[in-house]
């Protein structure tokens, strides 16, 4: 994944409803607690930790029981020093203190609220790229460093194998293609970090990849899920158990067709609020909708270029929201002129836009029936809607919308399918097109005709287009 493209735009919830997801967060709430039950008797050790002493009454205090309850007393003590909901008064003396932030938790804002939760989300993605304690404190050696080679583990490697996977689980939600808020199957997410796109059959040796891949992700999802990133359905226990086999030679009864049995995973509106931001702060360019809403029509139709259908519309819905009918026509038609090679694009999404706005758009087209290049959008957007009275186009008016559509269409698709049935379809209903097609007075006359070339699947035909648009290209002068 390349940080210069665009993401696809995600649809967040609003700031006060993540705010409210933040604050039942299991790991935030219970960070938040223990806070508030600091005070000039609670004692830290050298790393901020609380001694071992206390973490029986912290256990208790957060209703933690079993095996895990003091490291988990631990863990939530650790988020609330590292997100400054305590601050540690004397470290000689190990005292600590309530922090500012405690108090942003009930008087600050949503947001303030989120920026707490952030750094929750910070300690638990370090936490989760670290391997179990029992092995870090064999690796450690005689002057107190970690034998990182002893423990078959960079710490660097690790971070980015996690950052990578939560970034493709993060494009599978909010790809239009994807499953959306639906959970994915552990086993295809660690397939997508292990198995090549150009592989066929996966390898013994890359199924065993993922298969150890699946197991670091169980245990981190694990680790992720108190601080509301993810919704986990943990891998069976039974699928990671060693059967003894049977004296008789029968194997235990395992579903292996049953995929939730491996494990599902489902990125929470609070962890697309908080993948978003890491993805940012790592130079990533990941819109959200809506962030075009109090923008000009002229950052609407760039921006949406690259948006799926369905965000496109969404994005475009809150924009208008925002104006008056007539108004946003206006603006909208104004910011599609243009000659730059992403014109036609606009055009095309400005039209798109001004289906939405409804028949109050009608005087605004009407004004620009006679503009050179919104002409022809000007009427099909009035036949469609039934007006009166719409002048006919001349034949270059229709051939320069011909072009400009298709040029539309290459920007928006490319060598799509619906563009070559489009260019069978002009070839067959306009007899002599490419004659007459190669004078069109456009900048991507030339470029709209070598595609037509291109896609055309007879040779006779493509090789008229090719040949008109040379004929173009001489005319330009290029």
């Amino acid at each position: 994944m390349s940080d210069s493209s665009p993401l696809p735009p995600v649809r967040l919830h609003s700031e006060a409803e993540l705010a409210r997801d933040a604050l039942s967060t299991p790991l935030l709430a219970r960070a938040a607690r223990l806070a508030r039950w600091a005070g000039p008797d609670t004692r830290v050790d050298a790393g901020g930790g609380l001694v071992d002493e206390q973490l029986p009454a912290a256990a208790e205090l957060l209703g933690l029981t079993g095996d895990d309850a003091a490291a988990d007393a631990s863990e939530a003590w650790r988020v609330a020093v590292d997100t400054g909901l305590v601050e540690i008064v004397e470290e000689d003396e190990g005292t600590v203190a309530a922090g500012e932030e405690l108090a942003l938790l009930t008087s600050g804002s949503p947001h303030d609220v989120l920026a707490v939760w952030l750094g929750a989300l910070d300690t638990l993605l370090a936490d989760a790229s670290v391997p179990d304690l029992d092995g870090l404190v064999d690796a450690v050696g005689e002057g107190g460093e970690v034998d990182f080679s002893s423990l078959d583990w960079d710490p660097e490697a690790e971070a980015e194998f996690l950052d990578g996977v939560l970034a493709n689980l993060y494009l599978l939600t909010v790809n239009e293609d994807g499953p959306g808020d639906g959970p994915v199957p552990l086993p295809a997410l660690a397939a997508s970090m292990i198995v090549p796109s150009d592989m066929g059959e996966p390898t013994n040796d890359v199924l065993e990849q993922v298969s150890d891949a699946m197991m670091r992700l169980d245990d981190q999802f694990r680790l992720l899920a108190p601080v509301g990133i993810v919704e986990y359905q943990p891998v069976d226990e039974a699928l990671m158990a060693d059967f003894d086999e049977p004296a008789d030679g029968s194997a235990p009864s395992v579903d292996e067709t049953d995929v939730t049995r491996y494990g599902m995973v489902r990125l929470t509106p609070l962890g697309l609020y908080g993948l978003r931001a890491r993805l940012q702060e790592a130079g990533f360019v990941a819109p959200a909708v809506g962030d075009l809403a109090d923008k000009g029509a002229d950052a609407l139709l760039d921006g949406t270029s690259t948006f799926p259908q369905k965000a496109a519309r969404a994005e475009t819905e809150q924009w208008l929201a925002n104006r008056q009918p007539l108004a946003a026509a206006r603006e909208l038609l104004a910011a599609a002129r243009g000659a730059d090679p992403g014109a036609p694009l606009r055009r095309l999404l400005c039209q798109q836009a001004l289906s939405l706005v409804g028949g109050e758009a009608e005087p605004a087209l009407r004004e620009v029936l006679d503009d050179p290049e919104l002409g022809g959008l000007a009427r099909v957007w009035l036949s469609e809607y039934g007006a009166s009275d719409v002048p006919a186009p001349s034949e270059d008016l229709v051939f320069w919308l011909t072009v400009d559509t298709v040029a539309a269409q290459l920007a928006a698709e490319g060598n799509s399918e619906e563009l070559q049935a489009l260019v069978e379809g002009l070839a067959q209903q306009h007899n002599g097109f490419f004659a007459a097609a190669w004078r069109v007075d456009h900048p991507a006359t030339a470029d709209v005709l070598e595609a037509m070339g291109r896609l055309h699947p007879d040779k006779r035909i493509a090789k008229e287009a090719r040949k008109a648009a040379f004929k173009a290209r001489s005319q330009q002068g290029s």
